[in-house]
């Protein structure tokens, strides 16, 4: 790649990887950064790099939770979770609830004449 420095400050070949930095500033939005690095750089290091800082939220590589000191191969991507606001278990009890027990799931696409559960 052009923007990649051939050689460092001393003059020797540094070897470059490519990750992939993702991280959701708000509902139904995400930003995805393509960043060269050099070798042997960590997770803290990509945020950083992106001007993301890990700080209390998870972060993770593919969609494994991942310490900050992890060291990246090429091609890893680089996930920023934003904390949950609502428990899973309990949106989907509240959205079962307001739909109520016949217009969700299975029961749904009853066919006509059927019993009911089926």
């Amino acid at each position: 790649m052009a923007d990649r420095p051939d050689t460092s400050a001393a003059g020797a070949a540094v070897e470059w990887l490519t990750v992939t930095v993702v991280h959701s500033s708000a509902p139904r939005s995400t930003v995805e950064r393509v960043l060269p690095l050099p070798r042997g750089a960590t997770l803290a290091d990509a945020l950083k790099a992106c001007g993301l800082a890990a700080g209390d939220s998870a972060c993770g590589v593919w969609g494994r939770a991942a310490a900050p000191d992890q060291v990246l191969q090429d091609g890893d991507r680089v996930e920023l979770y934003r904390p949950l606001v609502v428990d899973p278990k309990v949106a989907r009890r509240e959205r079962f609830a307001r739909q109520g027990a016949r217009s969700t799931g299975l029961f749904a696409q009853r066919r006509p004449g059927a019993k009911a559960g089926y």
